[in-house]
């Protein structure tokens, strides 16, 4: 009978003892990149080994590395380097991915709980949601959209429970500021989309979205990515909003839509549609507007948090760390692409004008 993760985790464990320590591999995920660590230098490390999980729902684990082309990953491990988690020495990391499976996001959580690790680092308010049900005994750093709005949590400054981390929103009032932005943009806007799979359709930031949308005289329309990694599940929802005539487009900023960054850039400009996009990433490959946080510094603080634990500290004693630094960014290559003229007042605004 198949286990639980069977089809979508491979794991490999090579038994051999060296000085009363197993040598273990670790190779994670089917269909990704193979990521191996050899362990057996262990045996010399005075020190205690830690052993913590990374969980993304979407991203390859090749990318959840201090070598990746992510610069937020990147920043994580050389904070806890700076900090003295050294991986190979007395760091164990075992990476995941949920390859955007929402449907196996719950066994994914399950079975990462059941291999026992020190500490889950966990991405995505959807995929936080599964470790919470899951457990109860591991600390959880995560990162996360507003964790009270999304009921991960109830208090910013003190979580409670053993999940903290950070939060990628000033509240989840930052996509009234996104939406602002797109209509300053093009203010002839009355029908706007909002690229998001049905879980975020169905959650606290959609809400705010319509609301903002109703006090500025806009409808905002659909439909919902129901399988928010396929090529062909984007392409249909672009088909279908190009039907409705939107006016311009929203991106949600679920971890999905991040890995599927270059296909969403590529449809709105085929489409001719102005986005505004939740990750500075976006606007490198051809996003028009992106208003974003400052990830690599979040990613620094999830060290920091992650730092706290190992040494003793309770997850429900730190508070979350909420972001505090966004940056605008318009595309002017982009808005020539799809035949936009940007306002003067809102590219001397931005923060980051890219020609």
């Amino acid at each position: 009978m198949a286990t639980p993760g069977q089809g979508y985790i491979k794991r490999r464990l090579a038994a051999t003892v060296t000085s009363g320590m197993r040598r273990r591999e670790f190779i994670a995920l089917a269909g990704g990149v193979a990521v191996t660590w050899p362990f057996g230098a262990y045996a010399q490390q005075p020190k205690k080994v830690y052993h913590i999980a990374i969980v993304h729902p979407s991203n390859p684990v090749s990318e959840l590395t201090e070598t990746g082309s992510i610069p937020a990953w990147r920043a994580l491990f050389q904070e806890l380097r700076r900090l003295g988690y050294i991986e190979g020495q007395n760091l164990v990391v075992e990476r995941y991915s949920g390859e955007g499976r929402t449907e196996h996001y719950a066994e994914l959580a399950r079975e990462v709980v059941r291999l026992k690790p020190d500490l889950i680092v966990a991405i995505s308010n959807n995929m936080l949601q599964h470790f919470k049900a899951a457990t109860m005994a591991i600390p959880i750093v995560g990162s996360m959209g507003d964790p009270v709005a999304f009921g991960l949590i109830g208090n910013l400054a003190h979580p409670g429970g053993n999940i903290t981390g950070v939060s990628i929103d000033a509240g989840i009032e930052v996509w009234s500021k996104r939406l602002e932005l797109l209509k300053e943009a093009v203010p002839s806007a009355s029908r706007v989309a909002f690229l998001a799979s049905r879980y975020t359709w169905e959650a606290p930031m959609a809400a705010v979205l319509r609301k903002t949308a109703g006090q500025m005289g806009m409808s905002l329309i659909g439909p919902p990515l129901e399988s928010p990694i396929q090529d062909a599940e984007y392409q249909r929802v672009f088909a279908a909003i190009s039907q409705e005539g939107v006016d311009g487009l929203i991106v949600s900023s679920e971890s999905e839509t991040f890995t599927r960054r270059q296909l969403i850039a590529d449809l709105a400009e085929k489409h001719r549609l102005p986005a505004i996009y939740a990750f500075y990433e976006s606007a490198e490959i051809g996003g028009l507007l992106v208003y974003a946080s400052d990830f690599v510094d979040l990613w620094r603080h999830i060290a920091d948090a992650v730092n706290q634990i190992l040494k003793g500290a309770k997850p429900g004693d730190i508070p979350i760390y909420q972001a505090t630094k966004f940056r605008l960014v318009v595309n002017m290559k982009a808005a020539k692409a799809i035949g936009l003229t940007i306002p003067a007042g809102l590219v001397l605004r931005a923060d980051e004008v890219i020609e």
